[in-house]
């Protein structure tokens, strides 16, 4: 009897632990808050340049510019075989961020083929595809293959100054970014030149270079995707 007392007492020791070891829990909160805004006003902003076959900007949105905010490049609807195309500015990248970010690389998803280069540069009105027509040129993407790889810096865009309504190349003078009620982005026809860890902005070169056998006829459709980093608060 004593050695069945003596079990008895180990396991009200046991579960008066269990009870005083047992997980709590708790209940705390926090606020939060943050702002939708148009893409053509955000910290990372795509602005507007280049024309495409219709007279409008190659870069527009798609919905209707309250709710529905999607952008598209609209690069044109008559290509054919053995035809290359190319917007030296398609469009830009403008930091607004009070810090520097860095493009890493560019890559594009698609159903079919996308028969699409895309370069970095500075020079707003030259093709990037050659050093000799614009020396600050990086080609980021050819076809089917990413070309700047994820662990370099392609390009980095200096800090900006949180306004949507400008840019700077030398991150003292500012050049508008005017609104275009059309196309409704923001655009810049300026042409002062950016330059890498200078300029907030940089022009996104984009061609099209149809092959002599394509894939099919019909829409080609994909997305671009455009890979940033920064040491924000470090």
């Amino acid at each position: 009897m004593k050695v069945k007392k003596k079990y008895l007492i180990l396991a009200v020791l046991f579960l008066i632990l269990n009870l005083i070891t047992a997980t709590q829990y708790a209940v705390t909160k926090v606020d939060y808050l943050y702002t939708i805004v148009h893409p053509s006003n955000a910290s990372i902003r795509y602005i507007g340049s280049d024309n495409s076959s219709d007279g409008e900007r190659v870069l527009r949105v798609t919905g209707d510019n309250s709710t529905s905010l999607g952008l598209q490049l609209k690069l044109g609807d008559m290509f054919s075989t053995d035809m290359t195309r190319t917007f030296s500015a398609a469009f830009a990248l403008v930091n607004e961020e009070n810090y520097p970010v860095n493009i890493t690389h560019i890559n594009v998803s698609s159903v079919n083929h996308s028969y699409l280069k895309i370069w970095l540069h500075g020079n707003r009105t030259a093709n990037a595809n050659s050093t000799a027509n614009d020396p600050t040129t990086v080609l980021m993407w050819d076809n089917n293959s990413i070309i700047n790889v994820s662990s370099t810096t392609a390009w980095t865009l200096a800090a900006g100054n949180s306004g949507p309504n400008n840019m700077s190349a030398d991150g003292i003078h500012q050049i508008a970014t005017p609104w275009d009620k059309v196309s409704c982005v923001r655009y810049s026809r300026n042409n002062t030149n950016a330059a890498s860890g200078v300029s907030d902005f940089v022009w996104v070169q984009i061609s099209i270079e149809i092959p002599h056998t394509i894939d099919l006829v019909g829409d080609h459709t994909g997305t671009i995707w455009i890979h940033l980093e920064s040491e924000a608060g470090n």
